[in-house]
């Protein structure tokens, strides 16, 4: 029977009218965070601590999977409903702490009607009865169709279109995935495997988490699948997923993430998660994904003769680096999006400097020709402007990878190579396994370079022009063809 507090039980006992209470609440509608970019997205009054997530694959990727979601929270705030983000499923029953609750569906939230009135302060377990279904538009996110299964793409907001939750980085939790499917077929999801059970014709694998994750950062790969072995730095476990019949094609391609491991502990310090590897699934997503512990990659970036090598070394490096920069420390809200993927470009342009010869300074100076139309049609780094409707992914655009990057390139030559890395070391130290925005770095950094640097983040970080770059003075930046 599950736990139901001392507290809480005596909360649910004074509401015994709770339905004639609930009779007059007002029509159930969609919550949000209030985020700039996705106001509708996350819900307020309650932290999820831990998300339990069951699924069962029969062994076709467009049919619906049949799944259970166990959700462990802390209420906030005193809440007589529960919203949770939830789309492309079919509910089919809701408890919470034990006791059957009602529930509506409306846009994309899940709203729920406890059987009483929830204070503050209360533990809250939330199981949601559900299908998970494949088979929408791929480009939407959510589960991605494999040639052979399915992997998961949530980000930025697609989480829910798999299960249901609170759908944003400020929320972070643990997560277990017990997934049920043909004997014949690999699963791999983010986290460390703890358990394989084989029953029949079907396996359930169950996998964990060591540290909190954003829900974006998910992953589960189901597919006829080879997981190769090996040891990183200190040695850490790393393991790859990749089609069982690319094993050997793609070993020169695996066999580099020790060594840019490596490489990435030298410039920002200790790998921050229990393992890592690569999943190469053979779909068209038109991105790869760093998801937690698990980077997501299309099999044709190692594969089509038309990437050449320092491209695919430096986009390896750059889904690396976000195990660091996005999912170890995650942004508070979707507009300090730059500090994840600023420093997953910049660091993508120091590795290729350093091991291909493309030097970091002429793509920056590249970059900062560019910048000002980049500002001009997404707006500045810091402030992104909205995705377009229906296109979320549309948020992903030049002025949040090269134009971010410029930024922290700009840093480094206003309070030097010494200085920077310092900064960069503590940054994630400081801010390991939770959530950080743009204020909280511009205080950090300046308190590394000694001096009040919040004019100068203002320009580079809020600008509808570029700034001066320091030590430059003979670069310029290209007037957008609407403002000259």
């Amino acid at each position: 029977m599950p736990f139901l507090s001392r507290r809480l039980r005596a909360a649910l006992l004074a509401t015994a009218s709770v339905t004639l209470v609930a009779a007059t609440l007002p029509a159930p509608v969609p919550l949000g965070i209030g985020d700039p970019l996705f106001p509708h997205l996350g819900n307020p009054g309650y932290d999820v601590l831990a998300y339990d997530i069951g699924f069962t694959y029969r062994g076709s990727n467009t049919e619906p999977l049949d799944a259970v979601t166990t959700i462990d929270a802390r209420t906030t705030e005193p809440l007589e409903r529960i919203n949770l983000d939830f789309t492309r499923g079919t509910v089919r029953s809701v408890d919470v702490n034990g006791l059957r609750a009602e529930f509506a569906v409306e846009d994309e939230d899940l709203i729920v009607e406890p059987p009483g009135r929830l204070p503050a302060g209360v533990p809250l377990r939330i199981t949601v009865r559900h299908t998970s279904d494949p088979s929408g538009d791929r480009n939407s996110g959510g589960w991605v169709r494999t040639a052979d299964g399915l992997a998961m793409a949530n980000q930025a907001d697609a989480g829910h279109r798999v299960f249901p939750g609170n759908d944003h980085p400020a929320d972070k939790a643990y997560f277990t995935f017990r997934v049920t499917a043909p004997r014949e077929l690999t699963v791999v999801a983010n986290g460390q495997r703890v358990k394989r059970i084989t029953r029949g014709d079907r396996t359930t694998w169950t996998y964990r988490t060591d540290h909190p994750m954003a829900t974006e950062l998910a992953q589960v790969s189901i597919g006829r699948s080879a997981v190769v072995e090996r040891t990183g730095p200190h040695g850490l476990p790393v393991r790859d997923v990749v089609p069982a019949a690319d094993r050997e094609r793609l070993e020169p391609w695996l066999k580099k993430t020790p060594g840019q491991l490596e490489w990435m502990e030298r410039q920002v310090g200790r790998y921050p998660f229990e393992n890592y590897g690569v999943l190469i699934a053979d779909t068209l997503t038109g991105f790869e994904l760093e998801t937690q512990t698990l980077s997501l990659f299309e099999r044709r970036l190692f594969t089509e003769e038309g990437f050449p090598e320092w491209y695919v070394d430096s986009v390896m490096v750059h889904e690396l680096a976000h195990q660091w920069f996005g999912d170890s420390v995650t942004p508070r809200t979707w507009s300090d999006l730059w500090l994840n993927e600023g420093h997953a470009s910049y660091y993508e342009a120091l590795y290729s400097d350093e091991h291909d010869g493309r030097p970091q300074e002429r793509r920056m100076h590249d970059a900062y020709i560019r910048s000002d139309g980049w500002r001009a049609d997404g707006g500045p780094p810091a402030r992104p402007g909205a995705p377009a409707p229906g296109e979320k992914i549309s948020l992903f655009r030049p002025v949040v990878y090269d134009g971010s990057a410029l930024v922290l390139y700009a840093l480094r030559q206003e309070i030097g190579r010494s200085a920077f890395d310092r900064l960069e070391r503590l940054w994630v130290r400081r801010n390991r396994d939770s959530n950080a925005d743009t204020a909280d770095f511009i205080v950090l950094a300046s308190r590394v370079a000694g001096r009040d640097l919040t004019a100068f983040f203002t320009g580079w970080l809020y600008g509808a022009r570029t700034p001066p770059m320091p030590g430059h003075p003979d670069w310029h930046s290209e007037t957008p063809a609407r403002q000259r």
